[in-house]
């Protein structure tokens, strides 16, 4: 384990002067909000808590840090599911929440110049209100920071026709652990002079590098968008369906599926009533375009795809308030199961043609392990969250069968030619399992790159890596 430094009275007093005092918490009760994200029972409390609002002032938290061995955090808007912006080392949290600045919308270019700490939605809204789109939308859109969706490579539903947040990304500003600033990439859409230090930083869960400003791509806004909402007996016909769908060269902007037990915690708590909640499967489908006789066409196909699939019906939400009474309920299941027990999320990706045999997997393993599970997902990339539930087992029960359950899971997505996650990041929680889906060869180049931009091994220490990887 790497070896740091204690925050010192000297180095808060540091940090004041650079970022101001009332920007430096270290009471227990100021900095309790940073010991915790999303992700279900870790807590992790740092030594000091530092917001910055200007580059200039984060380099100079970097080499302060870097001077006094003293490990930093970066952290966003703390909606993350991995433990990624947790401080395992204490130290210092770097909350970017200041940063939150949209410098740019350059119409021309088609390019939006953000600060880390905007929130996904604030960016959404201000593209659209001026005929642009930026389609990465993650579950937390409405809380979660560009920065963090970055640092763990966000997907979302859109993923299945517009791609993940890094298909977006042209350039970053980012200061390096020793306070170095650096400048990659641009208002370009081609770019190959040297390595390609824009993707690298993108997907490196805050281990490399701290990322202050962002050039992300822009598209026309679609002027049309329907949801289709069927409900299936079995995931094999949703899944079938979904397959004719594309066959008919209809290719949705989104696919989700979701499941019953999903529905239905997301129903009892929003209190509002879903169609077909009693169904074992549901597909719900987003179409999108310009064209409204060639959207039409295509809704009428792709439900009849449903039909023809084993859905017993097909509804079509066309005004945007149908639209988001649907989606609403989708993007409420993960608070949804938190509220109904403890729990423990696998971000499982595979394959999209393997994904029925990725559920029967599940439920197997859940079976065998005595306990419960609760799927939903983004059945269009072949990314299902499964949600391993405390439900009524015991204390004991759960801390035993736990483990071993979430470990065969992992063998059993690998061996389908799958990963760890799609779009949740390693983080402090599935570190430990990193070498099932990585070989060894591949490990040691992550590591040697970790060790090029992080000599000391400050920046998010305790992530990603196993922990007995001394990086």
């Amino acid at each position: 384990m790497d070896q740091f430094n204690p925050v010192t009275q000297q180095i808060v007093t540091q940090l004041e002067r650079i970022a101001g005092a009332e920007h430096v918490l270290t009471s227990s009760f100021d900095i309790e909000p940073y010991t915790h994200d999303e992700t279900e029972d870790l807590q992790y409390t740092p030594e000091a808590v530092v917001k910055p609002r200007a580059t200039e002032q984060i380099s100079e938290i970097m080499r302060l840090c870097s001077a006094g061995r003293v490990p930093v955090t970066p952290r966003g808007g703390g909606t993350g599911l991995s433990g990624g912006a947790l401080p395992v080392r204490g130290g210092v949290v770097l909350s970017l929440e200041r940063m939150n600045g949209i410098l740019e919308i350059d119409t021309k270019n088609f390019m939006a110049v953000c600060e880390p700490g905007v929130i996904t939605q604030n960016l959404h809204e201000a593209a659209e209100a001026l005929g642009l789109f930026y389609p990465p939308d993650p579950a937390s859109r409405a809380s979660c920071t560009l920065g963090g969706n970055l640092a763990e490579c966000a997907g979302g539903p859109r993923t299945l026709k517009y791609g993940v947040t890094r298909d977006y990304v042209r350039g970053l500003e980012a200061v390096l652990p020793n306070g170095d600033i650096i400048n990659t990439g641009g208002k370009l859409l081609k770019n190959v002079t040297g390595y390609d230090l824009t993707q690298l930083l993108i997907g490196s869960e805050g281990t490399l590098a701290v990322i202050t400003k962002i050039i992300v791509r822009l598209i026309p806004l679609p002027r049309l968008r329907r949801t289709l909402l069927a409900p299936f007996s079995s995931l094999d016909h949703a899944t079938a369906a979904l397959n004719a769908i594309f066959m008919n060269r209809i290719f949705p902007c989104a696919a989700e599926f979701m499941e019953r037990d999903a529905i239905q915690n997301a129903v009892r708590m929003l209190d509002r009533p879903f169609p077909c909640s009693d169904a074992h499967a549901l597909l719900l489908l987003e179409l999108d375009g310009d064209d409204e006789t060639v959207i039409q066409a295509d809704i009428e196909r792709a439900g009849q795809a449903c039909l023809d699939g084993g859905a017993s019906d097909v509804l079509v939400a066309e005004s945007p308030a149908k639209q988001e009474q649907l989606w609403s309920v989708r993007r409420a299941m993960g608070e949804a199961v938190k509220k109904h027990s403890a729990y423990r999320e696998e971000d499982t990706v595979v394959p999209r043609a393997m994904l029925p045999e990725l559920v029967r997997a599940i439920k197997d393993v859940a079976a065998r392990h005595g306990i419960r599970t609760i799927c939903y997902g983004h059945a269009g990339d072949g990314n299902i969250h499964c949600n391993i539930v405390k439900s009524a087992l015991s204390e004991q029960e759960w801390k035993t069968k736990l483990p071993g359950a979430v470990t065969e899971l992992h063998k059993i997505v690998v061996a389908m030619g799958g990963t760890l996650s799609g779009e949740h990041g390693i983080g402090c929680l599935q570190n430990n399992h990193l070498p099932l889906a990585v070989g060894r060869a591949e490990l040691e180049l992550m590591k040697g790159i970790k060790k090029v931009f992080d000599p000391l091994g400050i920046l998010n220490p305790g992530k990603v890596f196993p922990d007995n990887d001394v990086v």
